[in-house]
């Protein structure tokens, strides 16, 4: 499988704090990698960095290839990214805001309208895509967060909770566009919901006080146990 990122002793301290702490992993196409960890453990730390938005103290990323501290350009044309409250311009209409993210990804001007139309309907949104984003519920605001990543046809899409404050049924439609672009790009899935992962995700990787404490196919982990046994077992053990 082609690697599209690859983490190699990722280590990131605010002051004294280690929040990240010599975290080494890779992704690779077709793969969703459930990224999991209590709150504090550093995953956002993480994710921002993979992202390019912030320096590791020590370590390095690649991304298809491209070191991101020497290559950022380059590494950065391979991501798309959400967090967990995706940066939309209100007061545009979803047509609007994707033909703008797609000019700032740098997509040519002739393809432009192309690439809009295909991650509108990737993303379900060819019904509402002249409407104001103001004017839609959150769950289409989190599906336009996800249209805005991929309208470049990024390799690695990188998701910060993309689920948090959605109906039941905004999740299942989260859940089922975050599975069909895992078939075609490689995923990381960053979630406090359990059941998400052990559902979508191909892999998980659970991080506790910023160190790897497991890293595994889903398929291999114990078939008695439950990944929220798994998980609570990792969280309650003894200091590292």
């Amino acid at each position: 499988m082609t690697t599209l990122i690859k983490a190699e002793q990722l280590t990131r301290y605010y002051g004294k704090h280690c929040a990240v702490n010599q975290l080494s992993f890779s992704l690779a196409k077709g793969q969703i990698l459930g990224f999991l960890g209590a709150n504090g453990a550093g995953k956002t730390t993480t994710l921002q960095m993979l992202c390019g938005n912030l320096a590791p103290t020590s370590g390095e990323i690649q991304v298809n290839g491209f070191d991101m501290l020497k290559q950022a350009k380059l590494a950065k044309r391979s991501l798309g990214y959400v967090p967990d409250t995706p940066p939309l311009y209100k007061e545009l209409s979803v047509n609007e805001f994707l033909r703008y993210c797609a000019q700032l990804h740098g997509v040519p001007k002739a393809d432009i309208p192309a690439a809009v139309k295909l991650a509108e309907t990737r993303c379900g949104l060819t019904d509402v895509a002249d409407r104001l984003i103001a004017n839609l519920s959150k769950g289409y605001q989190q599906r336009i967060g996800i249209a805005q990543a991929i309208v470049h046809n990024p390799d690695v899409i990188i998701l910060d909770e993309p689920t948090v404050g959605l109906d039941p049924l905004q999740i299942i439609e989260i859940r089922n566009l975050i599975r069909e672009l895992g078939r075609n790009h490689g995923v990381i899935f960053s979630t406090h919901i359990l059941s998400e992962v052990q559902e979508l995700c191909t892999d998980v990787l659970i991080i506790r006080q910023g160190a790897c404490v497991l890293n595994a196919r889903i398929d291999a982990l114990p078939a008695e146990k439950s990944l929220e046994a798994i998980f609570i077992e990792l969280m309650q053990a003894g200091d590292l």
